[in-house]
């Protein structure tokens, strides 16, 4: 006589597996917190598209955004209801920080550029040079390097490179693409309360304050948080680039 053997588990492990899938479903949020408090509350990853911020960073570099750095506003916190005005832990920006913002012309794309004023200052540029307060920022010339994309011209072409010192000692590099480009000479600008003035590092390849009409004087309101890290880059061919990970400065 065969005997057919009974392949139905036992009431005890059924009930040994409806312990183990509650217990996750209960572990679920719990696992996921950390992920939630990072993405929503202390870091944001953001993408580099453009050029503008050129060499400090390139297309193909990803960064991370501290939320925390400025307070939290409309802008930084996530599901943020449109009529939300301030910010919760406020904190201005210092010069030459590198911060994710949204303009009051498009509130709906996130930029990427420097602060080089604040409110109060008077900000202007004479002939490629930053002028703070009606003093010329510090500068220094840098050897060249080959321009290639970043200037949109021959890869063969030069470009020339700036090492720039803002008066708190914030030190950083620009490229200078274009000699007496239409942005090289502007009239004096006087930044209003609340507000702060930026600039890209790649000085003729960014739309940046100095277009007043197209982008302007960025509020304080509008910031999403400070970039303080490169933590992964690709070059154009999609091969990482190990040496640009690291702190941004």
């Amino acid at each position: 006589m065969t005997i057919v053997q009974d392949t139905i588990r036992p009431p005890t492990a059924r009930s040994r597996d409806w312990k183990v899938i509650v217990i996750l479903i209960l572990l679920v949020p719990v696992l996921w917190s950390p992920l939630i408090l990072f993405r929503f509350v202390l870091y944001q990853p953001f993408s580099i598209p453009s050029n503008s911020m050129v060499p400090t960073l390139m297309v193909g570099d990803y960064v991370f955004a501290a939320k925390y750095a400025y307070g939290y506003g409309r802008y930084s916190l996530p599901f943020a209801p449109s009529f939300l005005s301030g910010r919760v832990f406020a904190s201005d920006p210092e010069y030459g920080d590198i911060v994710v913002f949204r303009t009051a012309k498009d509130n709906s794309v996130d930029y990427v550029k420097r602060v080089v004023g604040l409110p109060g200052d008077r900000i202007q540029m004479r002939q490629g040079q930053l002028i703070l307060n009606d003093k010329p920022v510090t500068r220094v010339a840098l050897k060249e390097t080959r321009a290639g994309s970043a200037c949109g011209v021959d890869d063969a072409t030069t470009v020339k490179r700036w090492r720039e010192t803002l008066p708190n000692g914030a030190s950083y590099v620009t490229h200078d693409c274009v000699d007496n480009g239409h942005l090289d000479n502007t009239n004096v600008f006087t930044i209003p309360p609340g507000h702060f003035f930026v600039l890209g590092d790649n000085r003729d390849n960014s739309t940046d304050s100095r277009m007043m009409s197209a982008f302007g004087f960025v509020p304080m309101d509008n910031l999403v948080g400070k970039v303080t890290r490169i933590f992964w880059s690709l070059d154009e061919n999609g091969e990482p680039r190990f040496e640009r990970m690291g702190k941004v400065r």
